[in-house]
């Protein structure tokens, strides 16, 4: 009899900045990375979802490559799994993709090598990847999270009495962040960060005191990086009139985009879901709820002849 360990990695996926939020506001939402694994005599990856089967199946694969890059600042080499990788994240549309796949892979170091990280370093090795900390923390930690990444050093705080809905409009094609970036300028004038950062701060406040109706306003109010990115952004405009008029209370992008999300109260996102895909046709719509868990692993020991 031979001891196999079998393991469950689940991380959700994010949307970050909310507006105003920029860099440094996130929410998990209820899409998911997938990792099922078992030891193995070399490393093999399978994507059991068509928009991840053109990722490598070796040690090549971009989630392999960060759970090696982890394990080996610690001194460990880790044993080879096969695994077994499926999503429902959309790649490349403003919905975390890659912070899911840098948790995974943080996850999957820490699992197999048994390096007993806490929640505080997985994320500052995920925000040191990533080089902010919206998505990552979001993905690892759940609910709403709002961070500051200063100096080698992350604070994030995490809230998950917190409740809404949103639906996603989906554009077909991708927007990568290093293009969105591009466009935004290199520096604000003191007034102009003054307003940009209050504008968040009071977001926040508007969310957390359920003030629906300001937090939407903020939303629409930022000045860090919507106001360059909607121009990219097919139909931004006829998408955020349309959900407004069926209920939404805000409309924002998705961190860098092509995905525009509209929030709405508890309830709502079915009826304003309906009338977006029905103008959007050509767009995927999504209902998203929040995921207040965070990524989790579960382990489970087996006896095989």
């Amino acid at each position: 009899m031979t001891l196999h360990d079998r393991f469950v990695i689940k991380v959700p996926a994010s949307t970050a900045n909310l507006g105003p939020g920029f860099d440094s506001m996130g929410l998990a939402v209820d899409l998911y990375l997938t990792l099922e694994g078992e030891k193995s005599v070399k490393w093999e990856i399978q994507s059991v979802s068509a928009e991840l089967k053109d990722f490598p199946t070796d040690e090549t694969h971009y989630i392999l490559q960060i759970a090696l890059k982890t394990a080996a600042n610690y001194g460990i080499e880790l044993q080879p799994c096969k695994i077994k990788v499926d999503s429902d994240i959309p790649l490349a549309r403003g919905l975390g993709s890659s912070a899911a796949a840098i948790v995974a892979g943080i996850e999957l170091a820490d699992t197999v090598g048994k390096i007993g990280l806490t929640h505080q370093e997985k994320l500052l090795i995920a925000t040191e990847i990533e080089g902010h900390p919206d998505n990552v923390g979001a993905s690892l930690l759940g609910g709403l999270v709002i961070g500051s990444y200063q100096q080698n050093d992350v604070d994030m705080l995490s809230i998950s009495n917190i409740s809404f809905e949103m639906v996603a409009v989906i554009p077909d094609e991708i927007l990568l962040t290093k293009d969105s970036r591009g466009v935004l300028p290199s520096a604000f004038s003191r007034e102009a960060a003054i307003q940009a950062s209050s504008t968040a701060n009071l977001l926040v406040a508007a969310l957390l005191t359920q003030n629906w109706k300001l937090a939407g306003k903020m939303m629409e109010q930022d000045l860090f990086h919507q106001p360059y990115r909607k121009p990219l952004i097919k139909s931004y405009q006829e998408i955020e009139e349309l959900a407004k008029s069926l209920g939404a209370f805000g409309v924002a992008l998705s961190g860098a985009g092509p995905t525009v999300l509209c929030f709405t109260e508890k309830g709502k996102g079915r009826f304003v879901e309906q009338g977006l895909r029905s103008e959007f046709s050509t767009m995927s719509t999504k209902i998203l709820q929040i995921d207040y868990s965070g990524s989790s692993v579960k382990t489970v020991e087996r006896f095989v002849k």
